[in-house]
């Protein structure tokens, strides 16, 4: 049995990673769903049921007329017509559709795979827990959406950036195992090199919970100059004295400079980190040291050119995109560094 799974690593690692890039193309189409603004279109959480979209002139008054008695229908959108919510309606919907198509994509390979002794013993437990992450990202998605559909037709910062962390957190398990399994044996790292490239995967990682912030309250929409924000480098009005520490996470100026230049920081940090440890870091580490270097740069173009144009919705989301290669390339980073 255990000579079957080692066997069937390479196997289960392209299941893996293959999962992987369906979240990865997850968080790219729940970006298009925030853009366009589509994510409250949908007013009914059906898990079992929601595969099916509206199939007659019927169903689709019905699912529209739901919509209607929303507040962002109420104080938005009241000059939309049907052909108009269609077209909101397709985003979200495809972003919950591909939620179920990744649940399912996982399940029947783990349980196949787990059922033919093709799984190792330490890993299948790892693997379920992914399961139920995916799960509970459902409901996540769910209670973010809820926050909207009440008083005030925006969804809660805070649970955009839960929701969104998520992801983050289920795309890099899902990356690590997969690395796991198509392990070689690669030279010792010394310990200042694994801390560095810790310290470049919380940066980023963090970053892309400031950006979610940015999203929640609308920051990119607003001081679309770069470097400075209105003339300074500092915005006028930085911290709102009302919101106290909410400011961090609820006031703009607050959140786009913190954002803003966060990113910078870390750009820095991954540059200097990459610079110093390409000598020091086993070979097998070279390849992703390089990479990372190149979607930092990348990744700070596009966050750069979004906010100029004032976030067009084809390059906020290849900025979302790029922020999820460049974590995933960090992961590889890290993983590559961790023996001792």
């Amino acid at each position: 049995m255990a000579d079957k799974a080692i066997r069937a690593r390479p196997w289960v690692a392209v299941w893996l990673l293959a999962t992987a890039a369906m979240v990865a193309a997850m968080v790219v189409i729940g970006g298009i769903t925030r853009l366009t603004e589509s994510g409250l279109s949908i007013v009914e959480w059906q898990p079992m049921m929601g595969w099916i979209p509206p199939l007659s002139e019927a169903e689709w008054q019905r699912v529209f007329g739901l919509y209607k008695l929303t507040p962002e229908y109420r104080l938005h959108n009241a000059w939309m017509g049907l052909a108009d919510f269609k077209t909101i309606f397709f985003w979200e919907y495809l972003h919950r559709v591909w939620g179920r198509l990744i649940g399912v994509a996982f399940a029947l390979p783990f349980v196949a795979f787990l059922a033919t002794g093709r799984i190792e013993r330490a890993m299948a437990p790892r693997l379920a827990t992914l399961f139920v992450l995916g799960a509970i990202q459902g409901g996540i998605g769910w209670w973010m959406v809820t926050s909207g559909l009440a008083d005030e037709p925006r969804v809660s910062p805070y649970r955009l950036a839960v929701h969104l962390s998520m992801a983050f957190l289920i795309l890099g398990l899902l990356v690590w195992a997969a690395l796991e399994l198509l392990e070689r044996r690669s030279d010792p790292t010394p310990v200042a090199v694994r801390r560095g490239a810790t310290l470049v995967l919380g940066l980023i990682a963090l970053t892309v919970v400031a950006g979610a912030f940015v999203a929640g309250t609308d920051a990119g929409y607003a001081y679309n100059t770069f470097p400075l924000m209105d003339g300074h480098l500092v915005p006028e009005g930085y911290w709102s004295a009302e919101l106290g520490i909410a400011s961090l996470f609820e006031w703009v100026p607050t959140v786009q400079f913190n954002h803003r230049w966060l990113a910078v920081a870390t750009a820095v940090v991954t540059l200097a980190f990459t610079h110093w440890a390409m000598h020091r870091a086993p070979q097998a580490a070279r390849l992703p040291l390089r990479l990372v270097t190149v979607a930092i740069v990348v990744q700070v173009g596009l966050g750069i050119a979004t906010l100029l144009l004032v976030v067009p919705v084809w390059l906020g989301a290849l900025h979302q995109a790029g922020a999820v290669a460049l974590f995933t390339v960090a992961v590889w980073v890290r993983f590559s560094l961790r023996r001792g």
